[in-house]
Protein backbone atom coordinates (compact mmCIF):
# COMPACT_ATOMS: atom_id res chain seq x y z
CA UNK A 1 0.00 0.00 0.00
CA UNK A 2 2.74 2.73 0.76
CA UNK A 3 4.23 2.25 -2.60
CA UNK A 4 1.12 2.34 -4.01
CA UNK A 5 0.52 5.59 -2.25
CA UNK A 6 4.22 6.68 -3.07
CA UNK A 7 3.22 5.90 -6.62
CA UNK A 8 0.01 8.04 -6.50
CA UNK A 9 1.60 11.33 -5.19
CA UNK A 10 4.61 10.80 -8.16
CA UNK A 11 1.70 10.91 -10.61
CA UNK A 12 0.23 13.94 -8.93
CA UNK A 13 3.26 15.65 -8.70
CA UNK A 14 3.67 15.37 -12.29
CA UNK A 15 0.35 16.41 -13.05
CA UNK A 16 0.93 19.63 -11.02
CA UNK A 17 4.00 20.36 -12.47
CA UNK A 18 2.26 20.16 -16.05
CA UNK A 19 3.45 18.78 -19.22
CA UNK A 20 7.43 20.45 -19.14
CA UNK A 21 9.52 22.88 -18.21
CA UNK A 22 10.17 24.06 -21.97
CA UNK A 23 6.24 24.10 -22.25
CA UNK A 24 5.42 26.51 -19.29
CA UNK A 25 8.61 28.88 -20.07
CA UNK A 26 6.94 29.14 -23.68
CA UNK A 27 3.69 30.29 -21.68
CA UNK A 28 5.62 32.60 -19.90
CA UNK A 29 7.52 34.64 -22.65
CA UNK A 30 3.48 35.16 -23.94
CA UNK A 31 3.44 37.06 -20.67
CA UNK A 32 0.66 34.28 -19.61
CA UNK A 33 0.32 32.68 -16.89
CA UNK A 34 0.00 28.90 -16.23
CA UNK A 35 -3.32 27.29 -15.94
CA UNK A 36 -3.38 26.71 -11.93
CA UNK A 37 -1.63 30.15 -11.30
CA UNK A 38 -4.68 31.13 -12.85
CA UNK A 39 -7.41 29.39 -11.01
CA UNK A 40 -5.21 29.88 -7.91
CA UNK A 41 -6.19 33.64 -8.19
CA UNK A 42 -9.53 33.02 -9.18
CA UNK A 43 -10.72 31.27 -6.16
CA UNK A 44 -9.91 31.12 -2.46
CA UNK A 45 -6.36 29.99 -1.33
CA UNK A 46 -6.82 26.23 -0.58
CA UNK A 47 -10.26 26.09 -2.18
CA UNK A 48 -9.79 24.21 -5.07
CA UNK A 49 -11.03 20.41 -5.15
CA UNK A 50 -9.86 19.34 -9.17
CA UNK A 51 -12.17 16.37 -11.03
CA UNK A 52 -10.40 13.66 -13.19
CA UNK A 53 -6.89 15.26 -13.06
CA UNK A 54 -5.64 11.92 -14.35
CA UNK A 55 -8.22 11.82 -17.17
CA UNK A 56 -6.25 10.81 -20.65
CA UNK A 57 -7.38 10.71 -24.49
CA UNK A 58 -7.81 7.05 -25.94
CA UNK A 59 -7.15 8.46 -29.69
CA UNK A 60 -5.36 7.05 -31.99
CA UNK A 61 -3.30 8.14 -35.55
CA UNK A 62 -1.56 10.96 -35.97
CA UNK A 63 1.42 10.10 -33.59
CA UNK A 64 -1.60 10.53 -30.43
CA UNK A 65 -1.21 7.01 -29.00
CA UNK A 66 2.41 8.39 -28.12
CA UNK A 67 1.12 11.58 -26.34
CA UNK A 68 -1.48 11.00 -23.63
CA UNK A 69 -0.45 13.51 -20.81
CA UNK A 70 -2.95 13.68 -18.07
CA UNK A 71 -5.75 16.16 -17.61
CA UNK A 72 -5.71 16.18 -21.27
CA UNK A 73 -5.67 19.64 -21.89
CA UNK A 74 -8.08 21.44 -19.39
CA UNK A 75 -8.50 21.78 -15.49
CA UNK A 76 -11.44 21.18 -14.28
CA UNK A 77 -13.28 21.17 -10.61
CA UNK A 78 -14.69 23.42 -8.41
CA UNK A 79 -13.89 25.91 -4.91
CA UNK A 80 -15.24 29.19 -3.60
CA UNK A 81 -15.17 32.82 -3.95
CA UNK A 82 -15.38 34.75 -0.70
CA UNK A 83 -16.90 30.72 0.74
CA UNK A 84 -19.31 30.52 -2.25
CA UNK A 85 -18.95 27.40 -3.80
CA UNK A 86 -17.98 27.99 -7.81
CA UNK A 87 -17.19 25.75 -10.71
CA UNK A 88 -14.27 26.56 -12.73
CA UNK A 89 -12.58 24.63 -15.93
CA UNK A 90 -9.83 26.20 -17.29
CA UNK A 91 -7.84 25.02 -20.59
CA UNK A 92 -4.08 24.37 -20.40
CA UNK A 93 -2.39 25.48 -23.79
CA UNK A 94 0.56 24.05 -22.78
CA UNK A 95 -1.12 20.36 -23.61
CA UNK A 96 -2.05 20.62 -27.55
CA UNK A 97 -2.18 24.43 -27.51
CA UNK A 98 -5.69 23.57 -25.20
CA UNK A 99 -7.11 22.26 -28.42
CA UNK A 100 -10.21 20.09 -27.40
CA UNK A 101 -10.95 16.82 -28.18
CA UNK A 102 -13.35 13.98 -26.96
CA UNK A 103 -11.84 13.43 -23.37
CA UNK A 104 -11.46 17.18 -22.74
CA UNK A 105 -14.94 17.55 -23.82
CA UNK A 106 -16.09 14.80 -21.86
CA UNK A 107 -14.78 16.56 -18.88
CA UNK A 108 -15.89 20.24 -19.63
CA UNK A 109 -19.51 18.21 -19.80
CA UNK A 110 -19.07 16.63 -16.79
CA UNK A 111 -18.54 20.08 -14.52
CA UNK A 112 -21.03 21.70 -16.54
CA UNK A 113 -23.50 19.34 -15.53
CA UNK A 114 -22.03 19.16 -12.09
CA UNK A 115 -22.82 23.04 -11.65
CA UNK A 116 -26.17 23.07 -13.07
CA UNK A 117 -27.12 20.55 -10.45
CA UNK A 118 -25.51 22.25 -7.55
CA UNK A 119 -26.53 25.64 -8.51
CA UNK A 120 -23.12 27.48 -8.52
CA UNK A 121 -21.90 29.28 -11.05
CA UNK A 122 -19.43 28.32 -13.54
CA UNK A 123 -16.22 30.22 -14.91
CA UNK A 124 -14.56 28.92 -18.24
CA UNK A 125 -10.91 30.38 -18.34
CA UNK A 126 -10.20 30.52 -21.68
CA UNK A 127 -7.08 29.63 -23.51
CA UNK A 128 -7.49 27.20 -26.23
CA UNK A 129 -6.70 26.50 -29.83
CA UNK A 130 -10.26 25.30 -31.20
CA UNK A 131 -10.58 21.91 -31.63
CA UNK A 132 -7.94 19.27 -32.00
CA UNK A 133 -7.64 18.10 -35.64
CA UNK A 134 -6.48 14.79 -35.17
CA UNK A 135 -9.39 13.54 -33.72
CA UNK A 136 -11.73 15.01 -35.94
CA UNK A 137 -15.66 14.96 -36.05
CA UNK A 138 -15.65 13.88 -32.58
CA UNK A 139 -14.03 17.18 -31.22
CA UNK A 140 -17.02 19.09 -33.13
CA UNK A 141 -19.40 16.99 -31.22
CA UNK A 142 -17.69 18.04 -28.06
CA UNK A 143 -18.48 21.87 -28.23
CA UNK A 144 -21.75 20.92 -29.45
CA UNK A 145 -22.36 18.90 -25.96
CA UNK A 146 -20.62 23.02 -24.52
CA UNK A 147 -23.20 24.64 -26.46
CA UNK A 148 -26.13 22.66 -25.39
CA UNK A 149 -25.20 23.10 -21.57
CA UNK A 150 -24.31 26.42 -22.31
CA UNK A 151 -28.11 26.95 -23.02
CA UNK A 152 -29.53 24.51 -20.35
CA UNK A 153 -27.70 26.92 -17.89
CA UNK A 154 -28.81 30.26 -19.36
CA UNK A 155 -30.79 31.96 -16.30
CA UNK A 156 -30.21 29.14 -14.56
CA UNK A 157 -26.14 29.48 -13.08
CA UNK A 158 -24.71 32.75 -14.25
CA UNK A 159 -22.11 31.90 -16.23
CA UNK A 160 -18.70 33.87 -16.76
CA UNK A 161 -16.58 33.57 -19.95
CA UNK A 162 -12.83 34.85 -19.02
CA UNK A 163 -10.63 35.09 -22.47
CA UNK A 164 -6.63 34.31 -21.50
CA UNK A 165 -5.98 33.34 -24.79
CA UNK A 166 -6.91 32.61 -28.54
CA UNK A 167 -10.43 31.39 -29.02
CA UNK A 168 -11.31 31.01 -32.73
CA UNK A 169 -13.76 29.16 -34.72
CA UNK A 170 -17.38 27.61 -33.53
CA UNK A 171 -15.24 27.34 -30.00
CA UNK A 172 -15.81 31.50 -29.70
CA UNK A 173 -19.79 30.58 -29.66
CA UNK A 174 -19.75 29.26 -25.95
CA UNK A 175 -18.81 32.62 -24.74
CA UNK A 176 -21.26 34.14 -26.34
CA UNK A 177 -23.75 32.26 -24.80
CA UNK A 178 -22.58 33.08 -21.15
CA UNK A 179 -23.51 35.98 -19.39
CA UNK A 180 -20.39 37.91 -18.90
CA UNK A 181 -17.08 37.63 -21.24
CA UNK A 182 -13.75 39.21 -19.87
CA UNK A 183 -10.62 39.73 -21.93
CA UNK A 184 -7.01 40.65 -21.55
CA UNK A 185 -5.53 43.04 -24.72
CA UNK A 186 -2.62 41.71 -26.16
CA UNK A 187 -2.87 38.16 -24.79
CA UNK A 188 -6.41 37.09 -25.77
CA UNK A 189 -8.48 37.08 -29.14
CA UNK A 190 -11.52 35.91 -30.45
CA UNK A 191 -12.74 35.64 -33.78
CA UNK A 192 -14.37 33.00 -36.14
CA UNK A 193 -11.69 33.02 -38.92
CA UNK A 194 -8.54 34.43 -38.49
CA UNK A 195 -6.58 36.89 -40.11
CA UNK A 196 -4.90 34.27 -42.75
CA UNK A 197 -8.72 32.88 -43.70
CA UNK A 198 -9.75 36.73 -43.84
CA UNK A 199 -7.11 37.33 -46.67
CA UNK A 200 -7.36 34.54 -48.76
CA UNK A 201 -11.24 35.01 -48.85
CA UNK A 202 -11.64 39.27 -48.85
CA UNK A 203 -7.94 40.37 -49.57
CA UNK A 204 -8.40 42.32 -46.23
CA UNK A 205 -4.78 42.13 -44.33
CA UNK A 206 -5.35 42.27 -40.34
CA UNK A 207 -3.52 41.31 -37.42
CA UNK A 208 -5.10 39.15 -34.45
CA UNK A 209 -6.06 41.55 -31.93
CA UNK A 210 -6.93 43.96 -34.98
CA UNK A 211 -9.14 41.24 -35.87
CA UNK A 212 -10.60 39.77 -32.15
CA UNK A 213 -8.36 41.46 -29.47
CA UNK A 214 -9.94 42.83 -25.90
CA UNK A 215 -10.35 46.49 -27.27
CA UNK A 216 -11.95 45.75 -30.78
CA UNK A 217 -14.66 43.14 -28.85
CA UNK A 218 -15.02 45.89 -25.77
CA UNK A 219 -15.57 48.89 -28.25
CA UNK A 220 -16.58 47.67 -31.40
CA UNK A 221 -18.73 44.73 -31.43
CA UNK A 222 -19.72 44.35 -28.28
CA UNK A 223 -18.70 40.79 -27.83
CA UNK A 224 -16.92 41.36 -24.40
CA UNK A 225 -17.97 43.38 -21.53
CA UNK A 226 -15.07 43.61 -19.15
CA UNK A 227 -11.17 44.03 -20.54
CA UNK A 228 -8.24 44.73 -18.83
CA UNK A 229 -4.50 44.92 -18.98
CA UNK A 230 -3.13 41.69 -17.28
CA UNK A 231 -4.53 38.81 -15.96
CA UNK A 232 -4.55 39.28 -11.96
CA UNK A 233 -6.58 42.16 -12.61
CA UNK A 234 -9.04 40.64 -14.92
CA UNK A 235 -9.38 37.69 -12.65
CA UNK A 236 -9.32 40.18 -9.35
CA UNK A 237 -12.73 41.43 -10.79
CA UNK A 238 -14.11 38.32 -12.19
CA UNK A 239 -14.39 37.55 -8.26
CA UNK A 240 -16.07 41.22 -7.67
CA UNK A 241 -18.45 40.58 -10.21
CA UNK A 242 -19.45 36.94 -8.70
CA UNK A 243 -19.81 38.85 -4.98
CA UNK A 244 -22.71 40.68 -6.83
CA UNK A 245 -24.63 37.53 -8.00
CA UNK A 246 -26.85 35.06 -6.70
CA UNK A 247 -25.18 31.31 -7.46
CA UNK A 248 -28.52 30.69 -9.02
CA UNK A 249 -31.71 31.49 -10.49
CA UNK A 250 -33.42 30.37 -7.06
CA UNK A 251 -31.31 32.86 -5.32
CA UNK A 252 -31.42 36.15 -4.42
CA UNK A 253 -28.05 38.13 -4.88
CA UNK A 254 -25.87 37.98 -1.90
CA UNK A 255 -26.32 41.59 0.54
CA UNK A 256 -23.64 42.66 2.86
CA UNK A 257 -24.13 44.65 5.51
CA UNK A 258 -23.78 48.83 4.99
CA UNK A 259 -21.90 51.91 6.59
CA UNK A 260 -23.62 54.13 4.24
CA UNK A 261 -26.69 55.54 5.80
CA UNK A 262 -29.99 54.39 3.59
CA UNK A 263 -31.20 58.41 4.65
CA UNK A 264 -28.39 60.28 3.57
CA UNK A 265 -29.14 62.93 1.28
CA UNK A 266 -27.41 63.51 -2.26
CA UNK A 267 -27.29 67.61 -2.30
CA UNK A 268 -24.68 67.71 -5.14
CA UNK A 269 -26.99 65.99 -7.15
CA UNK A 270 -29.10 69.38 -7.91
CA UNK A 271 -25.03 70.87 -8.97
CA UNK A 272 -24.09 67.98 -10.73
CA UNK A 273 -27.29 68.16 -12.95
CA UNK A 274 -28.28 71.13 -15.08
CA UNK A 275 -31.51 72.26 -15.44
CA UNK A 276 -31.42 73.18 -18.61
CA UNK A 277 -31.97 70.10 -20.54
CA UNK A 278 -29.59 70.75 -23.50
CA UNK A 279 -26.56 71.00 -21.41
CA UNK A 280 -24.95 67.64 -20.87
CA UNK A 281 -23.08 65.78 -17.95
CA UNK A 282 -22.00 62.97 -16.74
CA UNK A 283 -24.71 60.57 -15.58
CA UNK A 284 -21.94 58.20 -14.11
CA UNK A 285 -21.65 61.07 -11.11
CA UNK A 286 -25.11 60.76 -10.56
CA UNK A 287 -24.92 56.94 -9.97
CA UNK A 288 -21.55 57.79 -7.60
CA UNK A 289 -23.40 59.85 -5.57
CA UNK A 290 -26.76 57.94 -5.16
CA UNK A 291 -25.15 54.26 -4.65
CA UNK A 292 -23.72 52.74 -1.59
CA UNK A 293 -20.01 54.54 -0.84
CA UNK A 294 -19.73 55.37 -4.85
CA UNK A 295 -18.95 51.60 -5.75
CA UNK A 296 -20.63 50.24 -8.85
CA UNK A 297 -19.59 47.79 -12.04
CA UNK A 298 -20.06 49.47 -14.90
CA UNK A 299 -20.82 46.60 -17.82
CA UNK A 300 -20.23 46.89 -21.39
CA UNK A 301 -18.74 50.92 -20.47
CA UNK A 302 -16.95 51.04 -23.07
CA UNK A 303 -19.33 49.72 -25.94
CA UNK A 304 -22.50 51.81 -26.50
CA UNK A 305 -21.46 54.65 -24.06
CA UNK A 306 -24.76 56.80 -24.49
CA UNK A 307 -26.70 54.31 -22.01
CA UNK A 308 -24.93 52.77 -18.85
CA UNK A 309 -25.51 49.39 -17.65
CA UNK A 310 -24.36 49.15 -13.82
CA UNK A 311 -24.45 46.82 -11.10
CA UNK A 312 -23.92 48.53 -7.95
CA UNK A 313 -25.75 48.04 -4.58
CA UNK A 314 -27.99 50.54 -2.48
CA UNK A 315 -27.96 49.38 1.46
CA UNK A 316 -26.67 46.55 0.88
CA UNK A 317 -28.56 45.25 -1.78
CA UNK A 318 -27.40 44.38 -5.16
CA UNK A 319 -29.47 46.69 -7.89
CA UNK A 320 -28.99 46.72 -11.29
CA UNK A 321 -29.12 50.32 -12.98
CA UNK A 322 -29.57 51.58 -16.49
CA UNK A 323 -29.17 55.19 -17.30
CA UNK A 324 -28.75 57.24 -20.33
CA UNK A 325 -25.74 58.96 -20.76
CA UNK A 326 -25.87 62.61 -21.89
CA UNK A 327 -22.33 63.05 -22.58
CA UNK A 328 -22.77 60.64 -25.48
CA UNK A 329 -25.16 61.60 -28.53
CA UNK A 330 -26.83 63.58 -25.98
CA UNK A 331 -28.01 60.26 -24.00
CA UNK A 332 -30.48 58.99 -27.04
CA UNK A 333 -31.31 55.26 -27.58
CA UNK A 334 -29.84 53.61 -31.30
CA UNK A 335 -29.38 50.46 -32.27
CA UNK A 336 -26.33 49.57 -30.07
CA UNK A 337 -27.65 51.28 -26.66
CA UNK A 338 -30.82 48.96 -27.00
CA UNK A 339 -29.32 45.55 -27.44
CA UNK A 340 -26.80 46.42 -24.63
CA UNK A 341 -29.59 47.64 -21.92
CA UNK A 342 -31.82 44.60 -23.67
CA UNK A 343 -29.76 42.05 -22.69
CA UNK A 344 -28.81 43.88 -19.01
CA UNK A 345 -32.41 43.78 -18.31
CA UNK A 346 -32.73 40.14 -18.89
CA UNK A 347 -29.87 39.43 -17.18
CA UNK A 348 -30.84 40.86 -14.03
CA UNK A 349 -34.47 39.51 -14.11
CA UNK A 350 -33.06 36.30 -14.50
CA UNK A 351 -31.00 36.48 -11.16
CA UNK A 352 -33.77 38.51 -9.41
CA UNK A 353 -31.59 41.34 -9.17
CA UNK A 354 -33.88 44.55 -9.26
CA UNK A 355 -33.85 47.52 -11.61
CA UNK A 356 -33.24 51.25 -11.16
CA UNK A 357 -33.89 52.97 -14.68
CA UNK A 358 -32.45 56.88 -15.08
CA UNK A 359 -34.20 58.32 -17.61
CA UNK A 360 -32.96 61.87 -19.37
CA UNK A 361 -33.69 60.48 -22.87
CA UNK A 362 -34.57 62.41 -25.82
CA UNK A 363 -35.46 60.30 -27.88
CA UNK A 364 -34.25 57.64 -30.48
CA UNK A 365 -30.96 58.57 -32.53
CA UNK A 366 -32.94 59.54 -36.36
CA UNK A 367 -30.72 58.65 -39.71
CA UNK A 368 -31.19 56.48 -42.70
CA UNK A 369 -28.54 54.00 -41.15
CA UNK A 370 -30.55 53.17 -38.40
CA UNK A 371 -34.11 52.95 -39.89
CA UNK A 372 -31.86 50.47 -42.64
CA UNK A 373 -29.95 49.07 -39.66
CA UNK A 374 -33.29 47.61 -38.08
CA UNK A 375 -33.85 50.66 -35.10
CA UNK A 376 -37.29 49.14 -34.89
CA UNK A 377 -36.69 46.19 -34.13
CA UNK A 378 -33.62 46.44 -31.70
CA UNK A 379 -35.37 48.71 -30.24
CA UNK A 380 -38.17 47.10 -29.71
CA UNK A 381 -35.56 44.39 -27.56
CA UNK A 382 -35.53 46.74 -24.96
CA UNK A 383 -39.30 47.12 -24.62
CA UNK A 384 -39.77 43.22 -24.70
CA UNK A 385 -36.93 42.81 -22.18
CA UNK A 386 -38.56 45.47 -19.62
CA UNK A 387 -42.09 44.39 -20.17
CA UNK A 388 -41.17 40.58 -19.59
CA UNK A 389 -39.23 41.34 -16.32
CA UNK A 390 -40.53 40.58 -12.97
CA UNK A 391 -38.23 41.63 -10.47
CA UNK A 392 -38.58 44.70 -8.61
CA UNK A 393 -38.61 48.04 -11.04
CA UNK A 394 -38.66 51.59 -10.01
CA UNK A 395 -38.01 54.07 -12.93
CA UNK A 396 -36.63 57.90 -11.91
CA UNK A 397 -36.96 60.74 -14.42
CA UNK A 398 -34.26 63.35 -13.71
CA UNK A 399 -34.88 65.74 -17.00
CA UNK A 400 -36.33 65.07 -20.28
CA UNK A 401 -38.00 62.13 -20.97
CA UNK A 402 -39.73 62.20 -24.92
CA UNK A 403 -41.24 59.86 -27.58
CA UNK A 404 -40.83 56.59 -27.89
CA UNK A 405 -37.67 56.61 -25.85
CA UNK A 406 -39.67 57.71 -23.00
CA UNK A 407 -41.97 54.38 -23.12
CA UNK A 408 -39.05 51.82 -23.49
CA UNK A 409 -37.01 53.54 -20.82
CA UNK A 410 -39.33 51.38 -18.22
CA UNK A 411 -42.15 53.68 -18.09
CA UNK A 412 -45.16 53.21 -15.58
CA UNK A 413 -47.18 52.14 -19.02
CA UNK A 414 -44.80 49.34 -19.61
CA UNK A 415 -44.75 48.10 -16.16
CA UNK A 416 -42.27 49.66 -13.63
CA UNK A 417 -43.55 49.05 -10.24
CA UNK A 418 -42.84 52.49 -8.88
CA UNK A 419 -41.96 56.06 -11.22
CA UNK A 420 -40.32 59.14 -9.74
CA UNK A 421 -39.48 62.31 -11.52
CA UNK A 422 -36.94 65.25 -10.51
CA UNK A 423 -38.45 68.52 -10.77
CA UNK A 424 -36.69 69.08 -13.89
CA UNK A 425 -38.35 66.42 -14.97
CA UNK A 426 -40.19 66.99 -19.38
CA UNK A 427 -42.05 64.45 -19.92
CA UNK A 428 -43.44 64.53 -23.77
CA UNK A 429 -43.77 63.14 -27.04
CA UNK A 430 -40.90 65.55 -28.33
CA UNK A 431 -38.93 68.23 -27.20
CA UNK A 432 -41.15 71.55 -26.90
CA UNK A 433 -39.65 73.48 -30.12
CA UNK A 434 -40.12 70.58 -32.48
CA UNK A 435 -43.64 69.83 -31.23
CA UNK A 436 -44.42 73.61 -31.44
CA UNK A 437 -43.00 73.73 -34.90
CA UNK A 438 -45.46 70.81 -35.75
CA UNK A 439 -48.99 71.96 -34.02
CA UNK A 440 -48.47 75.42 -34.65
CA UNK A 441 -47.38 75.58 -38.21
CA UNK A 442 -49.50 78.08 -39.76
CA UNK A 443 -49.67 80.49 -37.02
CA UNK A 444 -46.50 80.52 -37.21
CA UNK A 445 -45.79 81.25 -41.10
CA UNK A 446 -48.76 83.71 -40.75
CA UNK A 447 -47.34 86.25 -38.07
CA UNK A 448 -45.68 89.25 -39.35
CA UNK A 449 -42.83 88.19 -36.74
CA UNK A 450 -42.25 84.60 -36.93
CA UNK A 451 -39.65 83.64 -35.05
CA UNK A 452 -41.02 85.91 -31.72
CA UNK A 453 -44.17 83.53 -32.43
CA UNK A 454 -42.38 80.58 -32.95
CA UNK A 455 -41.30 81.67 -28.83
CA UNK A 456 -44.45 82.53 -27.63
CA UNK A 457 -45.55 79.01 -29.30
CA UNK A 458 -43.12 76.94 -27.10
CA UNK A 459 -43.50 78.86 -24.04
CA UNK A 460 -47.03 78.25 -24.66
CA UNK A 461 -46.65 74.43 -25.27
CA UNK A 462 -44.53 73.94 -22.27
CA UNK A 463 -46.74 75.94 -19.93
CA UNK A 464 -49.56 73.83 -20.57
CA UNK A 465 -48.40 70.03 -21.51
CA UNK A 466 -44.28 70.17 -20.47
CA UNK A 467 -44.51 71.65 -16.12
CA UNK A 468 -42.60 69.32 -14.61
CA UNK A 469 -46.15 68.06 -12.23
CA UNK A 470 -48.47 67.15 -15.73
CA UNK A 471 -47.25 63.76 -15.43
CA UNK A 472 -48.01 63.65 -11.55
CA UNK A 473 -51.04 65.34 -11.85
CA UNK A 474 -52.43 62.38 -14.42
CA UNK A 475 -51.03 59.30 -12.31
CA UNK A 476 -48.03 58.77 -14.67
CA UNK A 477 -45.31 59.71 -12.11
CA UNK A 478 -45.74 58.70 -8.48
CA UNK A 479 -44.25 61.21 -7.18
CA UNK A 480 -41.94 64.39 -7.81
CA UNK A 481 -38.99 64.05 -5.53
CA UNK A 482 -36.37 66.60 -4.10
CA UNK A 483 -33.09 65.60 -5.78
CA UNK A 484 -31.22 65.10 -2.68
CA UNK A 485 -33.66 62.73 -1.19
CA UNK A 486 -33.29 60.04 -4.57
CA UNK A 487 -31.10 57.56 -2.57
CA UNK A 488 -33.60 57.21 0.40
CA UNK A 489 -36.50 57.40 -1.89
CA UNK A 490 -34.53 54.75 -4.10
CA UNK A 491 -34.20 52.46 -0.42
CA UNK A 492 -37.32 52.99 0.42
CA UNK A 493 -38.98 51.68 -2.42
CA UNK A 494 -36.77 48.89 -3.10
CA UNK A 495 -37.14 47.26 0.60
CA UNK A 496 -41.21 47.50 0.14
CA UNK A 497 -40.73 45.52 -3.17
CA UNK A 498 -38.43 42.97 -2.18
CA UNK A 499 -41.36 40.67 -1.67
CA UNK A 500 -42.71 41.24 -4.76
CA UNK A 501 -43.92 38.59 -6.55
CA UNK A 502 -45.25 38.55 -10.30
CA UNK A 503 -47.11 35.62 -11.96
CA UNK A 504 -46.23 34.61 -15.80
CA UNK A 505 -48.55 33.78 -18.07
CA UNK A 506 -48.49 30.20 -19.46
CA UNK A 507 -46.15 29.48 -21.94
CA UNK A 508 -43.34 27.27 -23.29
CA UNK A 509 -41.55 30.96 -24.06
CA UNK A 510 -41.93 34.18 -25.88
CA UNK A 511 -40.44 35.16 -29.22
CA UNK A 512 -39.03 38.46 -28.58
CA UNK A 513 -37.61 40.35 -31.57
CA UNK A 514 -34.36 39.54 -33.08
Amino acid sequence: MRSQVEELAGIRERVLAGPSEKATAAQKAKGKLTVRERIGLLLDEGSFQEVESLRRHRATGFGLEARKPYTDGVVTGWGTVEGRTVFVYAHDFRIFGGALGEAHAAKIHKIMDMAIAAGAPLVSLNDGAGARIQEGVTALAGYGGIFRRNTAASGVIPQISVMLGPCAGGAAYSPALTDFVFMVRETSQMFITGPDVVKAVTGEEITQNGLGGADVHAETSGVCHFAYDDEETCLEEVRYLLSLLPRNNRENPPSVPCDDPAERRCETLADLVPADGNRPYDMTRVIEEIVDDGEYLEVHQRWARNVICALARLDGQVVGIVANQPQTLAGVLDIEASEKAARFVQMCDAFSIPIVTLLDVPGFLPGVGQEHGGIIRHGAKLLYAYCDATVPRISLILRKAYGGAYIVMDSQSIGADLTYAWPTNEIAVMGAEGAANVIFRRQIAEAEDPEAMRQKMVKEYKAELMHPYYAAERGLVDDVIDPADTRRVLIGALTMLRTKHAERPVRKHGNPPQ
